[in-house]
């Protein structure tokens, strides 16, 4: 029987700030920043101390094994990162040098984006020479994933609540992308395109599909809204509506005390230790609002227990 393995991709972060030009040449295929983006990420990193999504997602890598063990499946689970150590072509490389066969790849970010989920696949099936590969375009949708959401989510609405003595709105959101990237192409136009096919990209759609799924999960929640986060400082528009201006709508109907989820994060980074932690808890004091956010997934067993069940789909697959 083939050797299988399941490969487990993430964006990947830099452990120090003095990391950060570096990896943003990753993020940008090269192109240059200027540098006073390329200082304000640093002082971001510095501000947060570091991020840790690495080690988080090698424990994730490893509970999904152990998931995967407890079920009898004596598969290994290796991480790639797209943008730092260890990196997708490595992993493949080291994958191949130990006798895997056929392997099962999930992308740590639920929502498919051809733009971004399309890039980890690239890179997987760059190195993959005779590896034969079982690619999860998207798991926006998978019940587990709402589930281990929607429990970080009771914990906080439930703390929040005995606090203030009454239901606590929630603002969810994911990470925004240059519009230009998410867009069919427009009539006339016969540039190259960033992703094949005609039609729109699935990541709006997909993001909004996980809020819904989660919002469900929980109905003692009494208001939800929606957002993309983390516009980047690329030319051209980005994915609306922004954090920002959603925060400004919700003061002005004199909501108080709101929940933010990161529905499109697994795990603690920058863009949620700086971003949601300083940048709109302190935007949202100014509006007057309390901003409190639930523990991100991290560890969690459920989200374990999800990544698990698409990898034993995947295994299916690969046998048939």
């Amino acid at each position: 029987m083939a050797r299988a393995a399941v490969l487990l991709l993430a964006h990947g972060t830099p452990e120090r700030a003095e990391q950060i030009p570096e990896y943003l040449r990753n993020v940008t295929s090269g192109r240059p920043l200027p540098p006073v983006v390329v200082e304000e990420i640093q002082h971001r990193y510095a501000l947060i101390g570091r991020s840790p999504l690495t080690e988080i997602t090698m424990e994730q890598a490893r509970l999904v094994e152990a998931e995967l063990a407890a079920a009898g499946l004596d598969v290994p689970v290796y991480v790639g990162m797209r943008n730092w150590r260890p990196y997708i072509a490595d992993t493949v490389r080291r994958m191949r040098a130990d006798g895997v066969e056929q392997a099962v790849v999930i992308c740590l970010a639920p929502q498919n984006s051809r733009t971004s989920v399309g890039l980890y696949r690239r890179a997987v099936t760059a190195e993959a020479a005779g590896l034969r590969i079982d690619f999860t375009e998207s798991w926006a949708g998978h019940p587990l994933l709402a589930e281990a959401f929607a429990e970080r989510l009771r914990a906080a609405e439930s703390r929040l609540r005995a606090e203030t003595g009454a239901a606590v709105p929630v603002l969810f959101t994911a990470h925004s992308v240059p519009t230009r990237t998410v867009q069919p192409p427009s009539e006339g136009e016969t540039g190259p395109r960033l992703w094949p096919g005609s039609g729109a990209d699935p990541y709006a759609d997909d993001a909004r599909r996980t809020a819904e799924l989660v919002a469900a999960h929980v109905p003692e929640i009494s208001r939800w809204w929606f957002a993309f986060q983390s516009q980047g400082a690329s030319g051209g528009p980005w994915l609306g509506p922004t954090v920002e201006e959603t925060l400004e709508t919700i003061a002005a109907e004199g909501v108080k005390t709101l929940i933010l989820q990161p529905i499109g994060f697994l795990c603690d980074h920058v863009e949620i230790l700086y971003d949601v932690d300083h940048l709109f808890r302190e935007f949202a004091a100014r509006l007057g609002m309390r901003l409190e956010r639930p523990e991100s997934l991290n560890g969690s067993a459920v989200l374990a227990a999800a990544v698990a069940d698409l990898a034993r789909q995947g295994l299916a697959r690969l046998r048939t």
